[in-house]
């Protein structure tokens, strides 16, 4: 990250703990949406920061889509006797940008809660503004283990829908070794990146703790576009598999370039990888023999995916749900459930309801936090097969 957007962002922090604080008058009276709510016709106010422009569009637009289907059908009945009504800002795929976008949702919207964002970095970027203002924080993606506990402290406002990249880490080396059979590896990353480098970490602690070998281990930086030379230096190590852990900006044009230089072995990544612009960039041949974990699968026969599934595709005129569209409707329904059990909008009744989620049914399945504010549930495994998801299996925790 460089000199010029740590100072965005540090700025950003000083005036989320001295502005918002003069703002709301200690926190408390400017979160309590309850005056706020009957003033705006009966409504619950939550915020939405998202990536709905920049790097990572698609990730926080896919949020969006789900988020918006998902509140459709919340507020058919309401809950409490309310509505929800969402307020979205876009952070632009900057984490500055995120910042800003926290304080303008807690201090001038007087949101009850805050759904965003996608990526980690930028969930990262708000983590101290939902905790000094006791805003419940719930990013839908952000796999990060640091956004809700970090270094022994529980960030006791921020919660996730997904699992942790740690999970996903340790699935990936897992299938890897005993589905594929491959005992040697490399690692390519974009070192820019703490998604990258969390999966990373998980994958090649797990690979080698099953008897794999590493051979290489490569970088890059987001928004490169030639890879050659690194994938030149990779196919030279001869691995039977590429771990590549990125978004699909990037992934996209390294599969299509590590394919026109020969390097047809598997590779494998995680939820990053998950968006249709993937094999727009890359290429429909380029991505067989690929694989990703995912915490969903529209292939998947579960009844409570397919209902999902068919809802998304009668509102978006057939579009197939991916899990971004997944993860942004269970968030929605996972704080909807928090603020009934809550019995009103108060945030810090909210971030209670939210802490003893329990056996939550939701799309991406059954959700129950553990101590750290992280979902234990299932990942799926999906291939890619001539530019199509196909879901090969299910993995519990």
């Amino acid at each position: 990250m460089n000199k010029k957007r740590l100072t965005g962002i540090f700025m950003s922090l000083l005036l989320s703990t001295g502005l918002i604080a003069g703002c709301s008058g200690g926190g408390e009276k400017a979160n309590n949406s309850s005056s706020d709510g009957e003033k705006d016709g009966g409504t619950i106010k939550i915020g939405a920061n998202l990536e709905l422009s920049g790097g990572v569009a698609s990730y926080g637009q896919s949020i969006e889509e789900g988020l918006e289907l998902a509140l459709e059908e919340i507020n058919k009945d309401g809950i409490n006797g309310k509505k929800l009504k969402l307020v979205k800002v876009d952070n632009k795929s900057e984490a500055a940008e995120a910042t800003s976008g926290a304080i303008k949702l807690a201090s001038q919207d007087k949101v009850v809660a805050i759904i965003g964002a996608a990526t980690s970095t930028n969930t990262l970027a708000q983590v101290q503004v939902a905790q000094d203002n006791k805003i419940p924080l719930i990013t839908p993606t952000g796999t990060n283990p640091a956004v809700t506990y970090d270094k022994g402290k529980l960030n006791d406002y921020v919660f996730r829908t997904c699992f942790i990249d740690p999970f996903q880490g340790t699935v990936a080396a897992n299938f890897a070794t005993k589905e594929l059979n491959v005992k040697t590896a490399a690692v390519l990353i974009d070192s820019s990146s703490d998604y990258a480098k969390g999966l990373a970490d998980a994958f090649k602690e797990s690979y080698e703790k099953n008897g794999g070998k590493i051979v290489a281990e490569e970088a890059y930086v987001a928004k490169d576009t030639d890879f050659r030379a690194t994938l030149t230096r990779i196919k030279a190590k001869n691995p039977e598999f590429v771990f590549l852990p990125g978004y699909y900006e990037e992934v996209g044009l390294i599969l299509k370039q590590a394919r026109e230089l020969g390097l047809d072995v598997p590779f494998m990544g995680g939820d990053g990888w998950d968006s249709p612009k993937l094999v727009e960039i890359g290429g429909k041949e380029a991505t067989n023999n690929t694989y990703i974990t995912n915490h969903y699968s529209s292939g998947d026969p579960d009844e409570k995916i397919q209902d999902f599934v068919k809802a998304f595709e009668a509102k978006y005129n057939g579009k197939s749900p991916d899990a971004f569209n997944a993860l942004g409707y269970d968030t929605a329904y996972f704080l909807a459930d928090a603020i009934k059990r809550a019995g009103d909008a108060d945030p810090a009744k909210i971030q209670k309801a939210l802490e003893e989620t329990d056996g939550l049914a939701l799309v991406s399945g059954t959700m129950t936090l553990d101590e750290k504010h992280n979902p234990v549930k299932s990942a799926a495994i999906l291939s890619y097969v001539d530019g199509e998801q196909q879901f090969k299996a299910k993995v519990n925790p």
